[in-house]
């Protein structure tokens, strides 16, 4: 008897998770992933070691060829999905052929925003994604002297210390008041950026992007006045390289044509179906009670809800509640995690916060009726586990709030429900 063919649309960390579980647990399945990209499956967050000149490609490869037929996957690369159709269990593919699914997993990820600010269509603007986006933008940037990025998020500061590697004179524009305004609070971010600047790049929060100058080739960046504020500002920043990174949207396009319910991604219960039978979603597709996670643990973790619940007789039984967030930063040995409701405020929340200047360390824990449910750790990120633990749990810790913040609690053990 021949066993159910499972069809996943995304060759990144969730398609793969999920082919992988699925494999797993049956034995007999016929499983295929479709990738648009040309290559096996690698590691985006090593992009940039690769950018930075610090890695080849053959490192950034996790999964190769071979890993594929090992595990009886069958991997269609430089394959293009364009049409689903979720009444005939079919899809079709750029170059027309079709493809029938008994069960199908949307993983087809996210792609960078682009805001519309003019002159983004010149030699030089770059968004990093892809292993294509950083080895184009490696090569250019072996002739350039400066670069602007715009966005001084995760992704743009990493990128910005990977070309500050690479000899460019550097400066980072942040449309926020502060850096990473997702992520820190007023106190850490001016840590971060204090930190950052001893790097030696140039950092403008507060500023806002009106063009991108030059004729063909990007020459810099002109800022623009806000609204809210009085002071005109006429400023240009040299780039002769312009990185844009204002954020990641769900690759919808598939799913949406389809007619699939969604929102700002597609649309998931708790057993990561959509709205069309049979077909799953996970990872920065998927919209989970209201939330795109973005994140690659909420990847893996919803990849292996849906691959249960794709081979269940049924359908279902296996429950995703939900990721802890949490977002991690290595620029040059600053460590940086932020967990839960990192920046929460509120009247009815105990912030505790412990700073040193000299050594860049900051703390800051948030908690609500004794529990932790937001931490940011900037220079020391031992705890990470164990405070994730404590944030996914929701011990009370109200007793130990006195020696939370200064790193003294051995907070493994808190973790582990030991006195």
């Amino acid at each position: 008897m021949a066993g159910r063919k499972y069809v996943i649309v995304g060759n990144g960390v969730a398609g793969v998770t999920a082919a992988q579980s699925i494999v797993q647990a049956d034995p007999a399945a016929e499983v295929h992933i479709f990738g648009a990209e040309p290559y096996p499956y690698y590691q985006r967050p090593r992009l940039l070691e690769f950018l930075a000149g610090e890695i080849e490609v053959a490192k950034l490869v996790s999964r190769p060829p071979e890993w594929y037929a090992a595990k009886g996957i069958q991997v269609h690369l430089g394959a293009r999905v364009t049409a689903l159709d979720p009444a005939e269990h079919r899809l079709t593919l750029a170059d027309e052929s079709s493809v029938s699914y008994d069960r199908l997993l949307l993983a087809t990820g996210g792609r960078p925003f682009v805001p519309p600010f003019a002159g983004i269509d010149k030699s030089g603007v770059f968004t990093l994604r892809t292993l294509d986006d950083a080895r184009a933008m490696k090569v250019y940037a072996g002739d350039a002297r400066n670069a602007v990025v715009i966005g001084g998020g995760l992704l743009g500061l990493e990128t910005a210390r990977a070309l500050l590697s690479l000899r460019l004179d550097v400066t980072v524009i942040e449309f926020a008041p502060r850096l990473l305004p997702r992520q820190l609070d007023v106190e850490g971010a001016q840590v971060l950026q204090a930190r950052l600047e001893a790097l030696g790049l140039r950092i403008l929060t507060n500023a806002a992007t009106e063009a991108i100058l030059g004729n063909e080739r990007a020459t810099g960046v002109q800022l623009k006045t806000r609204p809210e504020h009085s002071r005109r500002d006429e400023r240009v920043v040299d780039g002769e390289l312009v990185l844009i990174s204002t954020g990641i949207r769900s690759r919808v396009e598939l799913a949406q044509e389809a007619g699939l319910e969604m929102h700002h991604g597609v649309l998931v219960d708790g057993q990561l179906r959509t709205s069309a039978t049979d077909v799953y979603a996970a990872g920065d597709v998927a919209e989970f009670e209201g939330i795109v996670y973005g994140i690659i643990p909420a990847a893996i973790e919803q990849a292996r809800v849906a691959a249960a619940n794709m081979v269940s007789q049924n359908g279902g039984g296996v429950i995703y509640s939900g990721t802890v967030p949490a977002t991690t930063l290595k620029v040059a040995g600053i460590d940086l995690a932020c967990l839960g409701d990192a920046t929460a405020t509120g009247d009815e929340l105990v912030v505790l916060r412990q700073v040193d200047p000299a050594t860049g360390v900051y703390r800051r824990l948030a908690l609500r009726d004794g529990k932790i449910v937001g931490a940011i750790l900037l220079g020391d990120i031992r705890n990470v586990q164990p405070l994730k633990q404590l944030i996914a749990t929701g011990r009370d810790v109200s007793a130990y709030s006195q020696q939370l913040p200064d790193g003294s609690l051995d907070l493994k053990a808190l973790a582990q429900g030991l006195p």
